[in-house]
């Protein structure tokens, strides 16, 4: 089906908005009347530009307080909209959205409601347009999509039909199985915008933190199935007002936008993109840094050991048990710190895991390599992390471990790291919702339920995806921290262990230093559970936290930060989903006490 998104939706001036959804794909577009009011072009000339652009002027929007008034008011009303249906002619537009009326002025009648909008589709079937009748969740008299179609019913008037939004549908907690006992011809367009649950006022809720679909809470392909099922063959078109979208880059946000129009139109069923490729564990997490030494001296004393060069670039392979990572310290390090740069997925099917990303409009890295290497499809995440679809030492296929030759290296340490229990990215503020949907879409990743956490500069949200076992696990998290150096940009990687007082107890005695956690924590502690005799005092010497739930406990400690990234070591009972949050304003606030390592 054809694309749209109103320009409310998007960033910038008028232009910066168009020129953003043309090229991020879409077909057409909603004209704000906010939009065009401030924009120096005029109607011919946005005309002109949305035709160079590819883009069609699918609505405009919005006419308010229009029906239901005494007739000394309409009157006036008719008049105001002969103005509006003048410039739509000049625009290009023949649909314009009318929301049920808010005015005080309005009257609970809906007989008069359906002769006065009857009265308004007369005058705009004399331009050539269509009159769109949309019910506002918070609307004075008329707030449901059913009551708007009864008065639509009434009134019978061609050029007069519905616009139905998701957002005003779903947050009232209408069921939307009745859209498909409206006509479809009579279905004039249908808006589309996800929020997360929320209790508080539908109108502020409304104003600011709508989503796009697969971002939030509602069932949005439940309700676009239902409008299907009815007969309506217009664009799937987005509305969504959002504080931290309307403050974001258009390009990217344009782009996220029309990656869940993809998706919701796959999952009901009107496209078939390739389908997604879950993978199935992490084969490598690499690291940029200008100096190797401090990444080092923390390896070593978590018990990896540096066992192969990459044979052509500076970067070199450390391993303990099937964890690995990768340190480059080539030219991205010098410029741009120590930080978690690229991870690499194993795939059951690389190539096709590529080919959904591609499809769902994940950027497609360039890849410079020598012609002996492993040629590997990698594809960037919205925060700039790049991905790389992997078989790791699988008959038939290429493996990335065959560009690396061994180096002379001491045995690792038996009994400590096995593997990469989990990454932590922290997202860009104005990507949390972005990166959590490209993880689930691109990725087929699940993706569990938002926590918000105390940060000692505000608060942080965490989102994490995972695959069915857990064997891969990602947490997305987006915080209030001023800096990088006080933890703002932070990223870890949680390495899995069977037994974490002898893993940090090793850490410990090899030199390493494990982030000091204050005794009032462990006090605490001894209060919320009974633990076994001597467990509360490992805990306390070595900086070790604890959590628990009905699935069983998990304990973790870390290490220092240098520069963006730090270690966790972590010691997961079966079947615990957690990561710790009830303890990350513990950790936290240590961090900011300790500033990183360069």
């Amino acid at each position: 089906m054809r694309t749209s998104i109103a320009t409310v939706s998007l960033s910038g001036a008028l232009t910066e908005k168009l020129t953003a959804a043309a090229r991020a794909g879409f077909d057409g577009v909603e004209i704000f009347e906010n939009d065009l009011l401030a924009s120096p072009l005029t109607p011919e000339e946005v005309r002109a530009r949305c035709a160079d652009l590819g883009l069609s002027i699918d609505l405009y929007q919005p006419m308010r307080d229009i029906e239901a008034v005494p007739a000394e008011e309409f009157g006036r009303n008719l008049r105001r909209a002969e103005h509006k249906f003048r410039l739509m002619e000049r625009l290009g537009a023949d649909t314009v959205l009318v929301c049920s009326s808010v005015s005080p002025l309005a009257e609970d009648d809906d007989a008069l409601a359906a002769f006065q909008l009857r009265r308004l589709a007369e005058l705009a079937e004399g331009f050539g347009i269509r009159v769109a009748y949309e019910a506002l969740a918070w609307g004075r008299h008329v707030s449901t999509y059913d009551h708007a179609w009864r008065i639509v019913e009434a009134a019978d008037h061609p050029a007069l039909g519905t616009c139905l939004d998701s957002f005003h549908i779903l947050a009232r907690g209408s069921d939307p199985k009745g859209i498909e006992d409206i006509p479809g011809e009579k279905i004039f367009f249908l808006q589309l915008a996800d929020a997360p649950l929320m209790a508080m006022d539908v109108l502020q809720w409304s104003r600011h933190y709508r989503c796009f679909p697969g971002q939030g809470g509602f069932d949005v392909a439940g309700l676009v199935g239902h409008v299907m099922r009815a007969g309506y063959e217009g664009p799937l078109s987005l509305e969504v007002f959002n504080d931290v979208f309307r403050q974001a880059e258009a390009g990217p946000t344009a782009v996220d936008a029309l990656r869940s129009l993809l998706v919701l139109q796959e999952s009901v069923g009107l496209t078939e993109p390739p389908a997604p490729v879950v993978p199935t564990g992490i084969a490598f997490a690499e690291l940029v840094t200008p100096d190797v030494e401090p990444l080092s001296e923390i390896l070593e004393a978590l018990g990896f050991a540096r066992t192969a060069r990459h044979r052509s670039k500076p970067v070199d392979l450390w391993q303990q048990g099937e964890a690995r990572l990768l340190l480059n310290t080539g030219p991205a390090a010098r410029r741009d710190g120590t930080q978690l740069a690229a991870v690499g997925l194993e795939s059951p099917d690389p190539a096709g895991a590529a080919r959904r990303a591609e499809a769902l409009l994940a950027p497609v890295l360039p890849r410079r390599r020598a012609p002996e290497d492993a040629p590997l499809d990698a594809v960037a995440a919205p925060d700039g992390t790049e991905l790389f679809f992997c078989a790791t030492d699988r008959p038939g296929l290429p493996s990335w471990t065959g560009d690396f030759e061994p180096v002379a290296h001491k045995p690792p340490v038996a009994g400590g790291v096995h593997r990469i229990d989990h990454l932590a990215l922290t997202q860009p503020w104005h990507q949390f919702d972005e990166a959590a949907l490209f993880h689930h879409s691109v990725l087929g990743l699940g993706a569990q339920e938002s926590v918000d956490v105390a940060d000692p500069y505000g608060l942080l949200r965490s989102r994490a995806v995972t695959n069915a076992d857990g064997s891969v696990r990602i947490a997305l998290g987006v915080g209030a921290a001023p800096s990088a150096d006080e933890g703002g940009r932070a990223q870890h990687i949680a390495l899995a262990t069977d037994d974490i007082v002898t893993a940090a107890r090793r850490f410990r005695d090899a030199g390493g230093r494990p982030l000091p956690i204050p005794a009032n924590y462990y006090d605490d502690l001894a209060a919320k559970y009974e633990l076994a005799d001597g467990e509360l005092e490992a805990y306390r010497e070595l900086g070790i936290l604890y959590d628990r739930d009905a699935d069983g406990a998990f304990r973790h400690c870390y290490t220092e930060t240098v520069g963006r990234v730090f270690f966790e070591l972590v010691q997961r009972d079966a079947g615990h989903r957690g990561y710790g949050a009830q303890n990350a304003p513990v950790r936290l606030a240590a961090q900011h006490v300790r500033r990183p390592v360069r």
